[in-house]
């Protein structure tokens, strides 16, 4: 038997291109069309006033190359399919273009967002709500491990947009807490992960229950054969947006590396560094859950605050930690790859990699958190002798150059 994958993916840039070229190869051409129109400023896309005041509001200025191409033929109502790493601005996009969409005068759910865990619904339910804000919009997180009386009544009470995971979803709509009928904007967002976590059966069932003329979005950092297998089943005509691995934007976050020689004297480098990282928000990434403890005990063993999170613990314990976090009460967390792509913390301006990511574009997942959208930020990566062969991957794949931690590193943040 195969040993099981790390957590996060096992990717291979050139099996996955050759696959998709296959794919596409044979009837894909007309499957897709692109969309290659570029808007500048979110001013130039048309979009409503009170939008635009949500989005300046949200800290953005110009948008990002995904945000450029795919918000308005989403705007447009087309089925979209669009690709671009984690931090790149995909949920923005999508939101933009359901809230420009919806009609305000009728309190019916008109927008359903699926994704693949609790934290990333409730992150997109936030930028809905902040976007959002000064159009009066509802919007409503589905996911399980919360109390299922208390989704009915805010159902029932009355939403615009329902953002949830398949499985609380599918429940309401079966209980018909969850009305489909005024339904017409369908988005699945990181449809990657929902299908890696085999959630493809509870998306198929839900897509049954929704009315047939609906806009369907899908959005993606990579594009496995099963995502475009269920764009076939569900999509009109779609418009596929593609921002390239080169496009990837890490511009804005200073990159460095401590080179440590020996895993055992990442700890005391870790614990120099501390005081630097405690004057910010700052993220700390190791590759297993067993690390996180490891890790969380010994700092705290030298009177370092800092919290931890892993997917072993419940979702209670992950919401607590993570409030504490967002707040600012805690300043330091300790996390895996898993949860990278929930944490969405605008106040991070350092990210540390004590483990570099096991895969090349996990790196990006763990360090767009930081100065996410042209915000300024800093991540520092801890290299062992063993290590070195990774980061020399890490700054081909994404064409950046990786330098040495100067001594003045907190003037930088």
């Amino acid at each position: 038997m195969a040993a099981p994958a790390p957590e996060g993916s096992q990717f291979d840039a050139r099996q996955f291109d050759a696959k998709m070229n296959e794919l596409l190869g044979a009837d894909g051409e007309e499957f897709f069309t692109s969309y290659d129109e570029v808007y500048d400023s979110f001013d130039s896309m048309g979009l409503q006033e009170n939008l635009l005041r949500g989005i300046y509001a949200y800290g953005f200025e110009k948008p990002s190359a995904i945000q450029q191409r795919g918000i308005v033929p989403f705007c447009k109502g087309l089925d979209v399919i669009q690709q671009a790493q984690s931090g790149t601005g995909k949920t923005a996009t999508f939101c933009s273009g359901i809230l420009q969409q919806l009609d305000y005068n009728v309190v019916e759910c008109q927008a359903l967002v699926l994704a693949p865990t609790r934290e990333l619904a409730q992150q997109i339910e936030k930028v809905m709500r902040a976007l959002g804000d000064y159009l009066g919009v509802k919007v409503h997180a589905c996911v399980g491990g919360t109390s299922v009386r208390e989704d009915q009544r805010i159902l029932s009470s009355g939403v615009h947009v329902v953002v949830g995971t398949p499985g609380r979803v599918f429940d309401m709509l079966r209980r018909q807490s969850l009305r489909p009928d005024y339904i017409k904007i369908f988005v699945l967002d990181e449809a990657d992960e929902m299908l890696s976590r085999g959630f493809k059966d509870q998306i198929y069932d839900i897509f049954q229950l929704l009315p047939p003329k609906i806009q369907v979005g899908v959005f993606s950092a990579t594009m496995p054969p099963e995502a475009l297998e269920i764009t076939r089943k569900f999509m009109n005509k779609p418009v596929r947006i593609l921002v390239k691995r080169d496009e990837l934007t890490l511009e804005g976050i200073k990159q460095f590396y401590v080179n440590v020689e020996k895993e055992e004297w990442k700890l005391e480098t870790l614990c120099d560094l501390y005081e630097t990282l405690a004057i910010t928000q700052s993220v700390i990434f190791v590759n297993t859950r067993r690390k996180v403890d490891w890790l969380t005990d010994k700092m705290r063993s030298r009177d370092h605050t800092v919290s931890a999170t892993h997917g072993d613990m419940d979702q209670n314990t992950r919401d607590i930690i993570m409030r504490e976090f967002r707040s600012g009460s805690s300043r330091v967390l300790i996390t895996t790859d898993l949860l990278a792509r929930g944490i969405d913390v605008q106040q991070v301006s350092l990210v540390i990699n004590y483990d570099l990511p096991t895969q090349p574009e996990n790196y990006l997942h763990r360090i767009g958190r930081s100065g996410r959208f042209g915000r300024k930020g800093v991540a520092i990566n801890l290299v062992t002798k063993d290590d070195e062969r990774m980061l020399f991957d890490i700054q081909k794949f994404y064409n950046v150059v990786i330098e040495e931690l100067p001594a003045n590193v907190a003037d930088l943040l």
